[in-house]
């Protein structure tokens, strides 16, 4: 079956680690014809816009799209490209894997748990305005649509993927409306999953709960903000942003990226480790249906990983992007 896939490079490492990954992909054997668009600060010089339209009508089309790092500046300039996005296609579910690789120092090697974060709204949706100069107002919207969409969403995965509980998680003691609807919404759904342990957990306490003893959640749903913090925390458990795959899901598609930055200060030295956008790429083909082409490029990347002969150098090795990429393809079977 042929396929045609929106690729946005990004900027920073994203052009080198995008090529490597879709070499990788080309080395499966799966028909792909890319469309190659551009987003950020490149699509602003290029077109005077972030998000052209040329490439959301893309997305759109394609209904999948494969994204490298995306420099967002902070407290000035452009607002998100990821958030534009997520927005503008309702990427309602973010979807965060986070297991251990082998070989890879950590605190936790056994680490085997997913994020599941809403995508559309909370604090991190970014409404807020100057009340009077000095005072600013940050405005929080939690709805019973999204709260029973992503919760419906997170034990559909659980099913598919046999996994056994689902923990929310929440501020419902202090805000006991917003968070106490994402709540009730959660528990309204956990009646249909009968099979399906369902829990939650305060927020704070589950940031502990993550520090001493990660190993009892299986997957984790949180509101929009809490789960941007805690997914970055789950990714620094097993090695860092560079190795955990990202996917936003939503009925008009899905973009497929790597969740870490773009890495300025090493662009163009070919030195990146491609692995959290390998391992997004992993997720995409599984979302198409090419769930042997993913599971070749997963059992390559164990074996590499195991082997411990070919690193990059952000995990102790001297490995060049390209190289990695190579003994990716030689270990495939």
């Amino acid at each position: 079956m042929k396929h045609t896939i929106t690729l946005i490079p990004g900027d920073g490492i994203g052009p080198e680690v995008s090529a490597a990954v879709v070499r990788i992909i080309a080395a499966t054997g799966v028909d792909i014809q890319w469309e190659t668009h551009y987003a950020g600060a490149q699509a602003l010089e290029k077109f005077g816009n972030t998000l052209p339209e040329d490439l959301l009508e893309s997305i759109k089309r394609n209904k999948i799209a494969l994204k490298g790092p995306i420099t967002t500046p902070v407290g000035k300039g452009f607002t998100s490209v990821n958030v534009g996005l997520r927005k503008t296609l309702d990427l309602y579910a973010n979807l965060r894997p986070v297991r251990a690789l082998p070989n890879v120092p950590c605190r936790y090697p056994e680490l085997d748990l997913v994020v599941v974060r809403e995508n559309t709204e909370d604090l991190y949706s970014g409404i807020e305005h100057v009340v009077v100069p000095g005072v600013v107002e940050s405005i929080k919207v939690i709805t019973e649509k999204a709260s029973t969409r992503i919760a419906r969403y997170a034990f559909e995965y659980a099913r598919r993927e046999s996994r056994k509980k689902v923990t929310a998680i929440h501020k419902a003691n202090i805000m006991k409306l917003s968070d106490g609807l994402f709540l009730d919404c959660f528990r309204n759904v956990s009646k249909d999953y009968p099979e399906i342990e369902a829990d939650d957990k305060i927020v704070e306490n589950a940031c502990m709960q993550l520090v001493m003893r990660p190993e009892q959640f299986d997957i984790m749903l949180l509101e929009n903000l809490y789960g941007d913090i805690v997914s970055d925390l789950c990714a620094g458990l097993i090695g860092g942003l560079g190795l955990v795959p990202g996917a936003n899901i939503g009925e008009l598609g899905a973009i497929f990226e790597a969740v870490h930055g773009s890495a300025p200060d090493i662009a163009g030295q070919g030195i990146a480790n491609p692995t959290a956008l390998l391992q997004s790429s992993i997720l995409m083909l599984r979302h198409m249906g090419e769930r042997d082409a993913a599971q070749k490029i997963e059992l390559a990347m164990l074996r590499v990983f195991e082997e411990g002969n070919v690193r990059t150098r952000d995990i102790g090795g001297k490995a060049h992007t390209d190289e990695f990429a190579s003994a990716i393809i030689a270990a495939f079977q």
